[in-house]
Order: C-alpha cells, then sequence, then structure tokens
C-alpha cells in the first residue's frame, strides 16, 4: 500500500524512512523500498536545488538547520550536517539496497547508511565504510561489493529512479499510497497517515 522512493543522503529522508516505519506497523499495511539516485532526479526535473545550495538566503539557511534538529529531536534520532562531505556520492549505497532487498536485509542496510553518513561522518561513498556496514548488518563484504557492480542492480537502480520522475516526483523521500496519490517530505506524514486511515475505512 505504502510505496517509498528514498537516497540516503539527505536528512529529511532519513527522518521519514525512520518514522515512516511505525506508521505502517500501526496499521499493518506494507512498504515497498524503493531505492533512488536523488541527484538524477535533481538534474532531470529539480535543478534549483543546486542553484539554492550555491545561493543560500542565510535565514532560510539558519532555520533550516534548527527545524533539522526539531525533527531529529522528536524522531529521538541523532542528525548532524556532515562536516567533511556534503553532498554524499550515495550510488553505491543505493545500489546495495536493491541487492540486499532481495535478501531481506534492506532495512538494517539502509539504516546502518543512515546512521553511519547522518551522526557518524562517514563517507558512505567508500568501499571500506561499505564494508564495515556489511559486517555489522551480517553481509559478506566482497560479495556485496562485486554484487553492487553487477548490470541489473545499476539497470534497476535507473528505473526506479526513472520510475518516480514519471509519476511526478521531484525529490527524496517521495511516497504513494495505492501506486497514485503521492506524499513528498518526511512532513507530509501526518497528510500520508490520513490518507491511510481513509483508504482503511477508519476516516472519511
Amino acid at each position: 500500500m505504502i510505496e517509498f522512493f528514498f537516497d540516503c543522503s539527505s536528512p529529511w529522508t532519513y527522518l521519514a524512512f525512520h518514522n515512516i516505519q511505525p506508521i505502517a506497523k500501526q496499521y499493518n499495511v506494507p512498504i515497498t523500498w524503493r531505492p533512488v539516485l536523488v541527484g538524477g532526479i535533481f538534474n532531470a526535473v529539480n535543478p534549483s536545488v543546486y542553484n539554492s545550495r550555491n545561493d543560500p538566503v542565510p535565514a532560510k539557511q539558519r532555520y533550516g538547520k534548527k527545524d533539522l534538529q526539531d525533527w531529529a529531536r522528536s524522531a529521538g534520532l541523532k542528525i548532524k550536517m556532515p562536516p567533511t562531505i556534503f553532498p554524499v556520492n550515495a550510488v553505491k549505497s543505493m545500489r546495495g539496497c536493491i541487492l540486499l532487498d532481495k535478501e531481506g536485509k534492506l532495512l538494517p542496510f539502509a539504516t546502518a547508511c543512515f546512521e553511519a553518513y547522518w551522526s557518524d561522518d562517514q563517507d558512505i561513498s567508500k568501499d571500506e565504510v561499505l564494508a564495515k556496514i556489511c559486517q555489522r548488518v551480517g553481509v559478506d563484504p566482497q560479495k556485496f561489493l562485486a554484487g553492487i557492480a553487477e548490470q541489473p542492480i545499476k539497470d534497476q537502480l535507473k528505473a526506479n529512479t526513472d520510475e518516480v520522475i514519471a509519476r511526478g516526483g521531484y525529490g527524496s523521500p517521495t511516497m504513494f499510497v495505492d501506486k497514485t496519490d503521492m506524499y513528498f517530505g518526511n512532513d507530509r506524514l501526518p497528510l500520508l497517515r490520513e490518507a491511510l486511515e481513509r483508504k482503511l475505512g477508519l476516516r472519511s
């Protein structure tokens, strides 16, 4: 019932990734996790993101930092802007999510990637960092690194990215309820909750 298109390079996605799980559990509805490459989305349909990074509005930037910490506190997460690596190239970690979804390990792997980057300032584009994450979640690092280099995995990540663009997405996280009802961003989760309740006949 819920599709969650995501890239681990976004702190707001980390929040939504964490916050949507108890909502789905409460209503006993499945989440289909759809890894994407958010840079590909920005390049195709939302290049204004790059402009805002290069020429930020100081007041908006200051408030954005406070807003992120308010949300992180509410979620019980430790999130800090990486002082050395931002933005990060998350292509290998997102390919890893696709690879490990088949083994039922997408969730712990993606969680560990979010934590490594957004809490511990680890560069998740590096093989050695991903190898440590694999060990942490019980995945063979060599098998993992070989797997994410396979063409079908690369193709699936591109297909997911192209699909969310075609369906109206312009960033991460992009969420759908029953294929057509789209919600963007962590702060839209209350609306997504209401949509679930309507679908389940719990509200009119």
